[in-house]
């Protein structure tokens, strides 16, 4: 199809394009939305794909022409894939559409992963971009790995209530040339030069004056605040502590109603990421987004002097289901319940140290992650084992039915036993600062009070429980997890009583279950 023209300044994009193609510009590709609508988009860099929903204004070619833009883009395509486009009815995507709606920017969103081919993606929303993608997070779970916001809101009201937001949107029926200038020095400064003026040409090129306008009409009616609870995934909120722009208190809100989010607060009062300590901004997602990367395979090595949260898996009744089954089949169960646990681990960023034939111990970084994982554990064994229970009566319905009373004895060994064999799972959980040792082999290992205090309270564990000592339900307050206090208990080999907590799993939705085989 044919690239859409810009209006605008021709002299400034002609320009810009020139000095584009010394610099190599990414590859402008087309999606297809579902209601018909060709979005542009670029990729850069390799790796776990991470989609940077579009700004407010939006032109993939003349943004890539301002350096301080451009670096922004190439720093964080230096350990992934990133991906940008144009939303509709903005920069390249297509112009002739009818009016933009919160609705229609899901769909261009969903045409751009679903044209890469991506299961999951994590997303970046700035600014005015933030609604969008905590309601693509929302409605679509199993599709967003994390969450980043970035100087972002919920209600577009707490944007448009800065006399400066005000003040320029003033402008726009009348002059969007005088609104395009003002912008641009505002976001780079006064004192800009030729990237305030680059930018202000992006802004006249990106749309026509009406879409503008009525792109600004649609974003003043937008409140997405009911979504945030729905946000399953890990989410950063990232806020530069002295912006003027929009308030502190917006982020501690965005922060404080998405289940599993964190604030991080940088210095400064810049609007855009890649002004100001664009360093610190990238190094803040790089951190963040690790741990995600981590959970598909990376697994960060045991640091000798840092707070770990240790997580012991043990099966219950493993040895009288060995003398049960046989030394055979009860390998095969063991296997699953490797192949489970493992599998939950590498979604959730846990570090296996080490296994015990019917157990597991392992490391996380975050008590959150570390619960998360534990839950997830438990939520898929959960599912297994109810998957069992329903062959089980496959098996033996009929049987029973003929026989009634008389057919129990064929629950026996060799009579009627079902293929497959229950499997209920304990898990302890504790935190602190344990020592990281390599053993013999040259293996990373974990010793001391705090990993002795966790395997123990596993064994305190009944079957399809997760207990967790006083530390790690104080680490990961205000997530939304619920405990069950289970008073101080007194653990084999200390002196000093620990208080434990029972984690009331069934009554959380953990948005990685699925990643697991469990039913979430």
């Amino acid at each position: 199809m044919a690239v859409p023209v810009a209006v605008g300044d021709s002299a400034s994009i002609c320009a810009a394009r020139r000095r584009g193609r010394r610099l190599m510009e990414p590859r402008i590709q087309y999606a297809k939305t579902s209601d018909g609508i060709s979005i542009a988009f670029w990729t850069l860099g390799e790796g776990e794909p991470l989609v940077h929903i579009a700004p407010a204004f939006s032109h993939l070619q003349l943004e890539w022409q301002i350096p301080k833009i451009r670096a922004w883009y190439e720093r964080l395509a230096q350990r992934r894939k990133l991906i940008r486009y144009d939303m509709r009815g903005m920069g390249l995507s297509q112009r002739d559409m009818p009016a933009y709606s919160p609705e229609s920017g899901v769909l261009d969103l969903e045409a751009v992963v679903g044209r890469l081919g991506l299961d999951r993606v994590a997303l970046l929303g700035p600014l005015t971009g933030g609604p969008l993608a905590i309601t693509y997070a929302a409605l679509n779970p199993e599709r967003v790995s994390q969450l980043i916001l970035w100087c972002a809101y919920a209600r577009a009201a707490d944007w448009a209530a800065s006399p400066t937001i005000q003040a320029i949107r003033a402008l726009i029926d009348k002059d969007l040339d005088t609104y395009a200038e003002t912008t641009a020095h505002l976001t780079f400064g006064w004192s800009a030069g030729e990237e305030a003026s680059q930018f202000a040409a992006l802004i006249r090129a990106s749309s026509t004056p009406e879409s503008v306008a009525m792109g600004i009409r649609t974003l003043n009616e937008i409140d997405v605040t009911p979504l945030l609870s729905d946000v399953r995934c890990s989410a950063l909120v990232l806020h530069r502590r002295e912006m003027r722009l929009l308030s502190v208190d917006v982020a501690t809100g965005l922060a404080s109603r998405i289940p599993q989010a964190r604030l991080v607060m940088q210095e400064g009062e810049a609007p855009a990421p890649y002004l100001g300590d664009m360093e610190a901004v990238a190094a803040a997602i790089d951190e963040f987004l690790g741990e995600g990367e981590e959970a598909a395979g990376e697994v960060r090595p045991l640091e000798p002097s840092a707070v770990h949260t240790i997580l012991f898996t043990d099966i219950e009744g493993s040895t009288a289901m060995t003398q049960r089954l046989g030394d055979a089949k009860a390998r095969e169960v063991l296997r699953e319940h490797e192949r489970i646990v493992r599998e939950a681990l590498r979604a959730h960023g846990g570090s296996e140290v080490k296994t015990m034939g019917d157990g597991f111990m392992a490391s996380f970084g975050s008590a959150t992650k570390a619960l998360e994982c534990a839950i997830a554990v438990q939520q898929a064994f959960e599912a297994r084992n109810v998957g069992v229970g329903a062959q089980q009566l496959q098996d033996y319905t009929p049987i029973a039915d003929e026989l009634g009373a008389v057919a129990e004895p064929l629950r026996a060994p060799g009579l009627g036993q079902p293929p497959v064999e229950p499997i209920r799972v304990r898990i302890g959980l504790n935190a602190g600062e344990p020592i990281a040792e390599d053993d013999p082999d040259g293996r990373s290992d974990l010793f001391g009070t705090t990993v002795i205090r966790a395997a123990r309270i596993a064994a305190l564990a009944q079957g399809g429980e997760i207990l967790a000592a006083n530390v790690v339900r104080e680490l990961a307050e205000g997530k939304g997890y619920l405990f069950g206090d289970r008073g101080e208990v007194a653990l084999r080999g200390f002196d000093d009583p620990v208080r434990v907590f029972e984690v009331r799993w069934r009554s959380f939705d953990s948005p990685s279950a699925a990643a697991t085989g469990g039913s979430g």
